[in-house]
């Protein structure tokens, strides 16, 4: 029995660890991620809470009658049902710093067994540590969170040099959203007058900002767009003490990462950290936060709006699409897939940087939007895909929404979503305003996953439009293919990653 139990031990340990290092990968190595996915996959259903009852009940009387270990290796292996080991959106990749990790984990999980076996318990010990599994990869986290910061600070001090001896102008943007969309638009509307170079779309933290440097910047930029993002006080203000920008720009604020941040303030003060050591700041004053802010300030202030026509930079959004540059009509914004509220920072930002007027306006006419945002094609069966899927904030997805209605022929409307999440204690909130929202504009809402479910269910109560429910992206593209045809339309809004419920 006791080896049967050492190699039902030793395979739930592994199967655990497999599960929850993709999870701690997935959100960026953050310490006690793992443990609040960990809390969340186990209280999915009814089905993984009753799994984990009886893996926790039986690993209480294994420390009696060390058989009953067995059955909670088994809870170890299979548990908690639907997430997977290898991933459907972002299988395990093993790199360095993971196997740093998973080394730190085997460790503290030795120590452990250790302990076990001179309280003569070693196997029961492996059997606990592969339960607990979420909470000793975040304890390796918090440890290997400070190791990782001076193992990876030559990649940062190279990016440093290299941004002294070029010698750049910066542009720096941040937001709780647009802000990639926002630095698409600056790089297409500078290209003709400078030198220019923007992060890519997912290097927005210090080791991904750094690689863009080192990567991608060679003498003659004239300009380089650092797309930055946060989940803390002080991360953006560490980024600009080596990418030292000469413009900040703030796109919006919103309840992105609320769970993290805890409160909007929090998000504000975070994110304007990006205007510190900046000379110039443009600001989208059609958001409160960020009027209140553009007041008190120092910074020499652009104020972009699609509201007030007195700013800097105004886009009559919701007239003929005039673009006004301080005053004066310089074009007008035809295209009606591009974000007026996003280009208006755009050409602030051009605006800082000192690019003339006139091809300015010719480039507005020739923007290109960022992709998965509201970007519409049509599929091989003739209905129309509005994909929206990297958007997951309030704002973002009443406006495709919106674009859903104006691209719609007349035929079936289909809202396909998982909701959006890490938005705190407004996520529930939030969700079912928009289902409550979507079910008076489309004829069909497709639930997607367990997340927000019940919110999206109880928003769309009472509504007309059909609900479904299923429990993948691939069941819901199933479902849109088998029922959707020419004149049909369908937004795909937000796609969460698979190690969310």
């Amino acid at each position: 029995m006791t080896i049967a139990l050492w190699a039902a031990a030793t395979v739930a340990y592994g199967l655990a660890l497999l599960r929850w290092l993709r999870v701690a990968q997935r959100e960026h190595y953050l310490s006690w991620s793992v443990t609040r996915f960990g809390l969340r996959w186990w209280n999915t259903n009814a089905a993984n809470r009753l799994l984990i009852l009886v893996g926790l009940v039986a690993l209480g009387f294994a420390l009696l009658y060390p058989v009953a270990g067995l059955l909670t290796a088994l809870v170890v292996a299979a548990g908690p049902l639907g997430l997977s080991i290898t991933g459907r959106t972002g299988p395990l990749r093993w790199t360095s710093r993971l196997r740093r990790l998973g080394v730190g984990i085997a460790v503290i999980s030795a120590a452990l067994v250790l302990t076990g076996t001179l309280l003569g318990r070693a196997a029961v010990t492996m059997v606990g540590a592969g339960i607990v599994m979420p909470l000793l990869v975040d304890l390796a986290l918090a440890v290997a969170t400070p190791i990782e910061h001076r193992l990876s600070a030559r990649f940062v001090h190279q990016a440093s040099r290299t941004l002294g001896q070029i010698a750049p102008i910066v542009v720096a943007i941040t937001g709780s959203y647009g802000k990639t969309t926002t630095k698409a638009y600056l790089a297409r509307l500078l290209r003709q007058s400078h030198a220019t170079v923007a992060s890519r779309a997912s290097f927005n933290n210090r080791m991904g900002l750094a690689r863009a440097v080192n990567e991608q910047l060679a003498v003659g930029t004239e300009v380089f767009i650092a797309e930055m993002g946060t989940y803390g006080k002080g991360e953006i203000a560490e980024l600009c003490a080596w990418i030292e920008p000469t413009v900040g720009v703030i796109t919006a604020i919103g309840p992105v990462h609320l769970e993290r941040f805890g409160s909007l303030d929090r998000i504000v003060e975070a994110k304007a950290e990006i205007l510190e050591r900046a000379r110039t700041a443009v600001l989208n004053v059609d958001d409160p936060h960020l009027a209140a802010l553009a007041d008190q300030i120092e910074n020499e202030v652009i104020r972009c709006s699609t509201r007030e026509s007195s700013a800097d930079v105004y886009i009559d959004a919701t007239g003929d699409g005039g673009v006004f540059v301080q005053g004066t009509r310089v074009a007008t914004l035809e295209d009606v897939s591009v974000f007026p509220g996003n280009l208006s920072c755009a050409l602030g930002a051009a605006l800082a940087v000192g690019a003339p007027m006139v091809g300015l306006a010719r480039a507005i006419d020739d923007l290109a939007g960022a992709e998965h945002r509201q970007t519409v094609s049509v599929s091989d069966l003739g209905f129309t895909i509005v994909d929206d899927t990297y958007n997951s904030n309030p704002a973002g997805a009443r406006s495709a929404l919106a674009t859903l209605e104006r691209v719609s022929a007349g035929g079936r409307r289909v809202l396909v979503t998982p909701g959006m999440v890490e938005l705190g204690d407004r996520q529930y909130e939030e969700n079912a305003a928009l289902a409550e929202l979507a079910v008076g504009r489309v004829t069909d809402l497709v639930i997607v996953g367990r997340s927000n479910r019940a919110a999206l269910l109880r928003g769309s109560a009472g509504g007309e439009a059909s609900v479904i429910v299923v429990d993948s992206r691939e069941d819901a593209v199933d479902w849109v293919r088998a029922n959707l045809g020419d004149r049909d339309v369908v937004l795909y809004e937000n796609d969460l990653p698979d190690h969310y419920p």
